[in-house]
Order: structure tokens, then sequence, then C-alpha cells
């Protein structure tokens, strides 16, 4: 139970003939709630000044207004003065004004109230879900469903590569990392696909990304559940995902020109990387001009025709 100084104060505005049918009980139900409802007759009491008891008293201390709109209440004087002073008070310091319209009345609504959210009461003797709702905004609490935690894939902390959303950039570093692992660039998408569900991506997205990541040139050789990642595809999770990325392609060009070593197999004796690293540098040198690189069907890489730019190269970095 509230005490009284913790109790939000409410001023309930009405017309006499309102209060034997709908105000009592519902000043009653509430003060239930633990809401201090001033009601006049409540409040005032023989020999009272009126003005003092309902403008000093009453609306002044008050931290919401309720007016209760009836058939009877809009043309009362009493009660258009105790608006207009709720209205200022309002506009000056900020409290709720609350219009609560019994609905089987047929009223107008003043039109300083008609920008302002109604409550309509459409039985008088049944309206406990109303009345909720009226507690609800004395109490400052909204309605609503708690907020729960956002998809996995938001949470997880993971570079974006550019021109991919998260979710694109997530599938394709898990089909690099499984290409990785596997020393194959080739991928079977339903080996992925558990853990890209593991992340709150379903399998429409997951296949919308695969569709996009094709769009895009990350991957090729798509057909069905399977597909190929891409020199480039391959190049931008490298270089998202892969500490000291940079380096390792030094590493690799300086086995070939300082070592003179010219397949992926001697290379891989002698650096601290997996095939599938080791190949795609390869690749990507090869793309860039830097050699000839011959690919056999036993996965073997070899280098020929190695042009003086890889060297070049490797004295400006």
């Amino acid at each position: 139970m509230h005490s009284n100084n913790m109790s939000p104060k409410v001023f309930v505005s009405h017309a006499s003939e309102d209060k034997e049918r709908f105000v009592l009980d519902f000043a009653t139900k509430l003060r239930s709630k633990g809401i201090d409802a001033w009601l006049d007759r409540w409040e005032i009491n023989p020999g009272d000044s009126l003005v003092d008891k309902i403008f000093e008293e009453g609306i002044k201390n008050a931290q919401a207004v309720i007016v209760v709109l009836s058939e009877y209440s809009v043309d009362k004087p009493w009660v258009r003065e105790e608006l207009n002073a709720s209205v200022v008070k309002k506009i000056n310091e900020d409290i709720k004004l609350i219009p609560v319209v019994i609905d089987i009345d047929d009223c107008q609504v003043p039109e300083c109230l008609k920008s302002t959210f109604w409550q309509k009461i459409a039985d008088l003797q049944n309206y406990d879900s109303e009345l909720d709702s009226i507690v609800r905004s004395i109490y400052g609490q909204y309605e609503k469903p708690p907020i729960g935690e956002p998809p996995s894939y938001v949470q997880t902390i993971v570079g974006i590569i550019p021109d991919l959303t998260k979710i694109d950039s997530l599938v394709l570093k898990l089909s690099c990392e499984n290409a990785i692992e596997n020393d194959y660039p080739f991928i079977d998408a339903d080996d992925i696909l558990p853990q890209a569900k593991s992340l709150d991506i379903d399998e429409e997205n997951f296949s919308d990304t695969l569709q996009i990541l094709y769009e895009g040139g990350y991957i090729e050789d798509r057909f069905g559940a399977n597909f190929k990642i891409t020199v480039y595809g391959f190049e931008e999770y490298a270089r998202t995902y892969i500490k000291d990325y940079d380096s390792i392609i030094r590493s690799v060009a300086l086995q070939i020109i300082n070592s003179g070593r010219t397949d992926n197999e001697s290379i891989l004796a002698v650096l601290d990387q997996p095939m599938m690293i080791i190949n795609h540098v390869l690749e990507f040198l090869d793309s860039q001009g830097y050699f000839e690189l011959h690919k056999w069907a036993s996965g073997k890489y070899t280098i020929t025709n190695i042009s003086p730019k890889l060297k070049r190269w490797l004295n400006q970095t």
C-alpha cells in the first residue's frame, strides 16, 4: 500500500450527475491501485471555500487530472473552469490530462481535448481493462512486451566486408573457414548451414546470402547447395579476418624469390600456415601477374615465369 506521500495525486473533474452512476466507484478503484484520487465528496466539508479547495488544493497539487466527459459534464460551468485550469497547468507544468469519455452518452468532446487520446468507457459496470489503461498512464507505464535479446549474428563481434552486410560477411567467413579446415575451396552449403542457424541466420536468409555472394563474385560454380570460393572472395575474407595477412603474402613471396621455392608443398614445409591460405596467396599473386601458376590434379601448384615485378614489389613493401 502506498503512503499518501508516495501516491500520485489525481484530481477527478466531473458533473454531479455522474457521481453515483460512475465517478464514486471509479475514484474508489483508483485509490485501491495506490492513486490518491481527489474527489469533492471526500475533500470538501461544510464551510470550506470551493475555489480554494478545488483550485488551490485539488488541481494545484495534482500530478494528473482526469476529466470525466458525459452528456452532463460538457456544458457544466464548473467542469469547464476546472478543465481550463487543468489545461493551463498542463502547459506550464506538463502534468497528465486524461479525458475519460462515457461512451453511452452522446457528448461533444471540448476542442482543447481533441488532440489528446481519450479513454472511452462503454460499460459503466464493467470497465476493468479501461481502468488498467488509465492506471498505467498515471504511473507512466506502457503495455508492451519486454525487449528480448537481439539475434546472435547482431551480437557477434565481427568485421564487415566492404559492400556486404553483416550476415553476408558472416556466411562468407564461415565458408572460408570451412575451406581452410578442409584445404579445399569447394563448399557444401549444408555443412555450414547449421553454424549459420546457430547465429540466428535462418535458411531463407542463408540462401539469399549465397545468391548475393554469387552475384558479387565472392563464390562461383554454384550448383544447388555446392559452390566454390573465388580468389576475390577469399581475398576479401582474408583481408578482413586473417591477422597479419599482408605479412603472410610477403612471406610466401620471399620464399619464391629468396629461397627459390616454386611449388606450394615446399612453401608449406617452411611456413606455419594452412595449405588453403598458401594456395590462395599463390593464386592471388598469379592474378596480379607476378608469375604463371599451374595447378595439377594431385593438388600441387607449380610456379613458372616469375616476373621481375615480384622482386620490385617486395622491395617496395
